[in-house]
């Protein structure tokens, strides 16, 4: 992934160049360093957590670099259709600046899309007795909320509203609920956001792989001062009958198997996977789990990426049913790296669940 972003740049760069030829020598240089920070600050991206910069400036440089990221997929692409264009003596005026302001319209676009995550309704019929409200039972889940630098404060409140707006009786996480360092959420006080989600069964969560890449037992410290239970092959049975089977990450090469979970539950009643990377899926129809929850794949979070998942994972986004057994896989409600959303969505799921 390196070596093709380097080369992407380099590929901006040398038609950059040819567009600004004419110009001025000192904008010719200015343009040249403003390029060449912009791309290198990707990586400098990386290296915030060894340093307890100041928030502001942590954030400018983590999303500069994020952001850059995507404007060189976009800007590659459209670039190579104008050559291509060229190559068949279709020229388009003032190509190199034509693609600039597509990449801007696209990135545009997909900042406000990302603002504004969708809710996903799901009736969920269970052929098993369980205690709920005259109503089926209200069940929100989500995934890859990645707190930190770029999913802040303000935005996780934005998230905890429209969650509690849909009135939950329980709320499940299926992981990468932080991003890849506490530093940004213990300095936030996000806690107290955390501790505004309200569900009368209460609120669960898997650990993803990026959970681990801040340090799974920092984040199980941090997870105890919020109503969030953190489940790590372990089984939890609520007061409705309700059991809720949470599995710990990949990352943990000697998790349990889903079998040997299951057979920790009571047949009869709902059993609910919390199960953060959605693989193997015929081992949780065969283990006669009812509802399996995932995340991970972000559906690839920008076109065309999402093809790549697609590729990568049997169900790498939305619902699927196989045997008794149903499976969501959702995109995430918020994200890891670049802030937009282009082909794909940010969301909340509700699932309607009855017998």
């Amino acid at each position: 992934m390196f070596v093709l972003y380097l080369l992407g740049n380099l590929y901006i760069f040398i038609r950059g160049r040819q567009a600004i030829r004419k110009h001025p020598k000192g904008v010719r240089i200015l343009v040249a360093t403003l390029f060449f920070f912009f791309s290198l600050s990707f990586f400098f991206s990386f290296a915030l957590d060894r340093f307890a910069l100041p928030r502001r400036l942590a954030l400018f440089l983590e999303s500069v670099g994020n952001s850059w990221l995507l404007f060189t997929l976009y800007m590659v692409l459209a670039l190579a259709v104008m050559d291509l264009l060229r190559l068949v003596r279709v020229r388009i005026p003032f190509a190199f600046y034509t693609s600039l302001a597509l990449t801007l319209g696209i990135l545009g676009y997909g900042h406000y899309h990302y603002n504004n995550p969708n809710t996903q309704e799901i009736n969920i019929v269970i052929n098993k007795f369980f205690n709920k409200p005259d109503r089926p039972l209200r069940v929100v889940g989500i995934s890859d909320v990645h707190l930190g630098y770029e999913t802040n404060k303000e935005r996780l409140a934005d998230y905890v509203r429209r969650i509690n707006a849909l009135e939950p009786d329980l709320i499940l996480i299926a992981g990468d609920l932080i991003d890849h360092n506490l530093t940004p959420v213990k300095a936030q006080r996000m806690q107290d956001e955390l501790s505004q989600l309200k569900a009368p069964l209460g609120v669960f969560m898997v650990p993803g792989n990026h959970d681990y890449f801040a340090h799974i037992d920092e984040v199980a410290d941090f997870l105890k001062r919020t109503p969030v239970t953190l489940l790590r092959d372990s089984i939890v049975t609520l007061s409705n009958g309700l059991q809720i089977v949470g599995r710990d990450d990949r990352r943990n090469r000697d998790r349990a198997e889903v079998s040997d979970l299951v057979q920790q539950t009571d047949s009869s009643k709902p059993i609910l996977l919390l199960d953060h990377q959605p693989y193997d899926l015929d081992k949780a129809v065969a283990a006669g789990v009812d509802l399996q929850l995932s995340g991970h794949t972000h559906h690839g979070q920008v076109w065309p990426l999402n093809y790549l998942t697609d590729y990568l994972f049997e169900l790498s986004y939305g619902y699927e049913k196989r045997g008794d057994t149903h499976f969501y896989v959702s995109s995430g409600l918020s994200l890891w790296g670049p802030p937009y959303r282009i082909g794909t969505d940010s969301e909340m799921v509700l699932f309607l669940i009855d017998y």
